[in-house]
């Protein structure tokens, strides 16, 4: 080979790995920017399943999860997280984007620093790509406490999970420096590919000490315990954002590979997604048909619940997260089929426990990253790195090694549980003390929209007024009411957004299949007239 070919070869090769850099995060951008939308799908999921008077302020948390959590976690989250040098439970370098060089144009091989810093081209492709991650992580809650949290606590909040509770997690078991990433001598390294730990358990531990500190919502539950049902105001805006959430896991799971430019890497990520959806839909249906039964057996009657049937699926994603990319297809069946079980009773357990859970975030999230955690390393196909080398789990005979690696996912379950919680609890029992944590009383029960924000989801509402006559039950009168009288006028019967049976509709409030609003919360969805 002449000086010339070697030089044109040469410069072939700097092409293509400049090509291999750019792809990587072209990759990483556009499945975060599909991550990102998922922030959509829980606003519509949260939005849905509070009644409309809370709705504004449902979306509002939303809104901020995703402006002050970008903040915090550009300031300190990513730092925390991923700064290089750190020590093996906290990074700590480019706070506030520091020490990183713009518009650096060299290829460094693996992301490695130059003299301290790092390129733009890597750096801003992985903050936005952790960032979305943490975001999804800091949700989880605002559906937990809805309808009774005040609006600074939440602010708080937001701030502190995205720029230090949830980093130091990530840290833990993604960073090259993190003690369950690095085994902390043992020669183990804890197998959680998408965050069902990281994530899921971080952000349900978190939802389970706010609920459990802020208490159940004014009439959750009955003098003596008894379970009452408060429905949210529209089932249509809770399926819609469940079917975003499943398609942003698709990206969610299959962009966490985070490149695409290797070989093996199209396998990787076409699996990842296989199994994702497999688990979701296993999940789905072992949840309605559990539900179904487990109604029946409690005299609740014979019902196809739309709502525990798209949360079973939720939960079958979640627990689909840490293992998505190394466990075969059957396996994510079992996983997502023991999932939607395990979400049925786990929803149970937390009423039983009296915490008021509006969108049974705790079960899908904490129940579903539980379940994923303690799958991936038993039904993995090459299973855990120990020493450097993948040993397979134990049914694919990976002997007392894949064992030692189940037993270390034990250990990073329950460590990033104990160190959400513990923060969390810590956080929201301080906020409580100073009186910054719930809303008061009058303003849980008129509606937090008008009082706090001065803003109302549906400004214009149509009300029915019942006829008093009892040999006309049909014969009703539409109103068009100003919102802020509606709001405080208790006179009206209550209403319910499924069709109307000739029965009253306060006698219609036991049912759960329908939404049934108090007179106080009311939306469009109520406003139709029966001929």
């Amino acid at each position: 080979m002449n000086e010339n070919e070697a030089m044109q070869l040469e410069l072939l090769r700097k092409q293509m790995a400049i090509l291999q850099e750019n792809l990587d995060q072209f990759f990483m951008i556009i499945n975060g920017m599909f991550i990102f939308f998922m922030q959509c799908g829980f606003a519509f999921l949260e939005a849905g399943s509070v009644r409309s008077s809370n709705t504004v302020n449902i979306l509002m948390k939303n809104t901020l999860d995703v402006f002050v959590g970008s903040l915090s976690f550009f300031a300190f989250g990513y730092p925390f997280a991923y700064g290089r040098p750190g020590n093996s439970f906290i990074g700590h370098n480019n706070f506030f984007g520091a020490n990183v060089q713009y518009f650096e144009k060299s290829v460094i091989a693996n992301n490695q620093t130059l003299g301290g810093y790092e390129t733009s081209s890597s750096y801003f492709a992985n903050f936005f790509f952790q960032y979305v991650f943490a975001a999804t992580a800091a949700t989880v809650v605002s559906g937990a406490v809805a309808e009774r949290a005040d609006f600074s606590c939440y602010i708080i909040y937001s701030f502190t999970i995205t720029g230090f509770i949830y980093p130091v997690g990530a840290h833990w078991v993604w960073s090259p420096d993190g003690w369950l990433n690095t085994g902390a001598g043992t020669g183990l390294s804890m197998q959680d590919y998408a965050g069902s730990c990281v994530v899921h358990v971080c952000g349900g531990m978190a939802a389970l000490a706010g609920a459990k500190i802020l208490g159940p919502r004014l009439g959750r539950f009955s003098d003596d315990g008894l379970d009452k049902p408060i429905p949210g105001h529209s089932v249509p805006l809770v399926s819609l954002g469940a079917f975003i959430l499943l398609v942003g896991f698709l990206c969610f799971n299959g962009g966490s590979i985070q490149r695409i430019s290797k070989n093996g890497d199209g396998l990787e990520v076409s699996l990842s997604v296989t199994n994702t959806i497999l688990s979701g839909s296993a999940a789905g249906l072992s949840s309605m048909l559990t539900h179904r039964v487990h109604s029946m057996v409690k005299g609740k009657g014979k019902y196809w619940s739309l709502l525990m049937t798209t949360n079973g699926g939720l939960t079958g994603m979640v627990a689909s997260c840490a293992g998505c990319n190394d466990i075969a297809p059957w396996a994510a069946l079992l996983t997502g089929s023991v999932a939607g079980v395990v979400f049925v009773f786990a929803r149970q357990f937390v009423l039983w426990l009296k915490i008021d859970d509006p969108l049974d975030a705790i079960s899908v999230h904490l129940f579903g990253g539980t379940v994923g955690t303690l799958a991936a390393p038993i039904l993995a196909i090459r299973g855990q790195t120990i020493n450097g080398v993948s040993v397979g789990g134990p049914i694919y005979g990976g002997g007392v090694d894949a064992w030692r690696g189940v037993g270390w996912s034990l250990v990073g379950l329950f460590s990033i549980g104990l160190w959400s919680g513990l923060c969390c609890f810590t956080l929201f029992t301080t906020l409580d003390m100073v009186g910054l944590m719930r809303i008061p009383k009058s303003v849980e029960e008129s509606g937090i929209d008008m009082q706090k924000h001065g803003e109302h989801a549906y400004p214009e509402t149509f009300v029915r007024i019942i006829d008093d006559r009892p040999e006309t039950p049909r014969k009703n009168k539409v109103v068009k009411r100003n919102v802020a009288s509606a709001l405080v006028d208790k006179s009206l019967p209550a209403i319910t957004t499924s069709a109307w049976d000739g029965q009253h509709p306060s006698e219609a409030g036991s049912s759960t299949n329908g939404c049934i609003e108090d007179p106080t919360r009311l939306s469009p969805s109520t406003a139709y007239n029966r001929k």
